[in-house]
């Protein structure tokens, strides 16, 4: 069975598209996820995005990471979906519907409301998620914040100096995180710019995370260090994160397809 996909990015961060919302796939395992995202032997992504109807949106979004795990939610792929589907929509994702909507070279993104609850993040236990008092190594007092998947937030003086491809994984799986966790450092550079490199829960280190930039952007103005609307630049770009009056988060910034092409499903499955 040959299958269609598309190759996109945004900000670097790269995905393998699967469009099934009018001609149904087999059934997509982990082991197929991570298969096609094998960057020797598959075609090579951070993400596997699956697209499929929906009974409560106008379809839905199903996201698989590089080692397989099916994950609630991705920014940067709700840009890329965006591109791809042309016009405003609401996508069921399993972390919530957003809306997403293309404009330019890229996208409007409606993420939702973020959650602050220890057990919306989920926390193993009851904690301030503003202020946490837990450390691992110099990176202390995280925020943690959920935008549709889970993620904590370092503020420090230089996030280029942290060896994140080390402190990343042992964060990620300490057990503080019963669903495991995204690792963001962040640097303030101004009211209204933050640089930031993420270690993403299942992926490693990533040029761009659009839902770490979400959380980042919301750990700073909840703390009171930018403004309600500020730019993120990672090490693949920049987005934009507002904290609109309705208290859902708004990113817009770029999105790519790379290439077409289509491989025979039982060389994976």
């Amino acid at each position: 069975m040959r299958v269609p996909f598309i190759k996109m990015h945004g900000l670097g961060n790269d995905f393998v598209m699967l469009d099934a919302r009018a001609e149904p796939l087999p059934p997509i395992s982990h082991s197929v996820a991570a298969a096609l995202a094998d960057r020797q032997t598959g075609i090579g992504c951070d993400q596997v995005i699956l697209l499929q109807p929906s009974d409560i949106a106008d379809f839905a979004m199903r996201i698989f990471n590089a080692d397989g795990g099916e994950v609630e939610a991705c920014g940067n792929a709700s840009r890329a979906v965006a591109l791809l589907h042309g016009t405003k929509a609401e996508v069921e994702t399993s972390g919530g519907i957003i809306t997403i909507e293309p404009v330019g070279h890229g996208a409007r993104i409606d993420m939702g409301v973020p959650k602050f609850e220890w057990d919306s993040i989920p926390l193993a236990y009851a904690m301030d998620t503003l202020d946490m008092p837990v450390a691992w190594e110099w990176l202390v007092q995280p925020a943690s914040v959920n935008v549709g998947n889970p993620h904590v937030v370092f503020f420090v003086e230089d996030c280029d100096t942290v060896p994140l491809d080390r402190l990343g994984p042992l964060i990620e799986t300490d057990p503080l995180f019963p669903a495991g966790i995204n690792v963001n450092v962040a640097t303030v550079e101004s009211t209204e710019s933050i640089r930031l490199r993420v270690w993403e829960r299942g992926a490693g280190l990533t040029r761009a995370c659009g839902t770490g930039a979400c959380a980042t952007a919301i750990a700073a103005m909840r703390r009171g260090l930018v403004g309600r609307e500020t730019r993120i630049t990672l090490p693949g770009g920049m987005l934009t994160i507002e904290w609109n009056d309705a208290g859902r988060i708004i990113m817009t910034g770029p999105a790519s397809e790379s290439f077409r092409g289509s491989f025979d499903w039982g060389d994976y499955a």
